[in-house]
């Protein structure tokens, strides 16, 4: 790296608290000496940016390091406004994504970018106490240590102004955590922490980069338990924007831990893709019952409508959950709806096929059943997956 990418020189303060590059620089720093990459993954953080960095600045006087942001491609201008302040200070630098979204994959890509030998990661929005970064280095340097947290639960830690609802349900998924945790963790939920670049490279292949808990990913795919320190911090209010908690959280999670536990055996895609088709198969029987029991319809147009609506909630449950990161929006949502369509009618041609033929052989109908509607699943995930949700 060159000696400019690691120049301690000061960013510049302003009265309105943002950041403005240096009149000239006040020093270099040799191409061995960078200690820290900050990783932080954005989207739609542009009021934040400017005071962060202004922090980091702050804490950081006495320390060589560089700033990633990992911008999922924010509509509101993030990461070129990153890109107007690295043209100043090249301490700092934009990954810009296109077509892909998700916070524990952007720290991953983050990561993979960094170049010094300690990487903390955290948030945009000022939550996390950035003044505890020096003392989570001083820990890696000093101790026998993988990783530092930053720790909500731990004596002297505190969640700050969350309410009763937000933290019962993060202690409730901490206690979930516990099913491919491997270690002793007060708070797996953390977004806030450093870690040593061996640590990092050792469990990176493994790690599923599904959802928003890259320290519970880092802790589940490394191959030997991580030796870990918790250090206290109080969680901040958000200093501008919007949380991007939603009701897909959950479901994100919960595929990150299905993944952990049988994603060597079963694409966890695939799991949740059956898992929208047995809603699926709820709906179709709704509707049938409701036109030709309910309205007294012809069974076969009854059928074809049943079958039509439950197609399309399947895409649409797919596009909303399954594909979250490849989720198709406008008119190509209508060309995602007519290939899923396709592909499903020849996955039922498929299911019954199959199971029709089997039927005949040995007689047992659950049996031919159920093998008709897994050959009939297989493909369609499988065709789906290539021509609807194609990048």
């Amino acid at each position: 790296m060159s000696s400019e990418l690691e120049s301690s020189a000061p960013i510049a303060k302003v009265a309105s608290g943002s950041v403005s590059p240096p009149a000239a620089p006040g020093g270099t720093v040799g191409a061995g000496d960078l200690k820290l990459s900050i990783v932080i993954p954005t989207f739609n953080e542009i009021a934040n940016i400017r005071e962060l960095l202004t922090r980091l600045e702050d804490c950081l006087a006495d320390v060589a390091w560089e700033v990633i942001f990992v911008d999922d491609d924010s509509p509101d201008g993030t990461a070129a406004a990153v890109r107007d302040i690295a043209r100043r200070d090249p301490r700092i630098r934009c990954l810009q994504r296109i077509g892909r979204r998700g916070l524990s994959s952007a720290c991953i890509e983050g990561m993979m970018a960094a170049a010094a030998p300690y990487i903390a990661v955290m948030d945009a929005d000022l939550q996390h106490d950035e003044r505890l970064l020096p003392r989570m280095l001083q820990c890696l340097q000093n101790e026998d240590l993988d990783i530092v947290v930053g720790s909500r639960y731990v004596a002297g830690g505190s969640t700050g102004q969350w309410d009763q609802s937000r933290l019962s349900i993060s202690r409730f998924a901490s206690k979930m955590s516990r099913l491919v945790l491997k270690a002793e963790l007060a708070d797996p939920m953390s977004g806030f922490f450093a870690v040593r670049r061996e640590a990092m490279q050792a469990a990176v292949h493994r790690l599923s980069g599904i959802g928003f808990k890259i320290l519970l990913d880092l802790f589940a795919s490394s191959p030997k338990p991580l030796r870990f320190r918790e250090l206290p911090y109080e969680f901040r209010t958000r200093h501008a924007g919007e949380s991007k908690l939603d009701s897909q959280v959950a479901w994100e999670y919960l595929m990150m831990l299905a993944d952990k536990l049988i994603g060597h055996v079963v694409p966890v895609r695939f799991v949740a893709f059956t898992l929208v088709g047995g809603l699926g198969v709820a709906i179709h029987l709704a509707v049938l019952t409701t036109l030709f029991r309910g309205f007294n319809q012809d069974f076969i147009h009854s059928q074809v409508a049943a079958t039509l609506v439950a197609m399309t909630g399947n895409f649409l449950l797919n596009n909303f959950l399954t594909y979250r990161d490849k989720r198709l929006r406008g008119w190509a949502m209508l060309r995602g709806w007519i290939s899923f369509s396709l592909a499903c009618s020849v996955g039922a041609l498929a299911n019954v096929g199959v199971a029709a033929y089997l039927f005949t052989q040995n007689g047992y109908w659950i049996l031919s059943a159920l093998a008709g509607v897994l050959v009939g699943a297989v493909w369609n995930y499988a065709v789906t997956a290539v021509y609807t949700w194609k990048k």
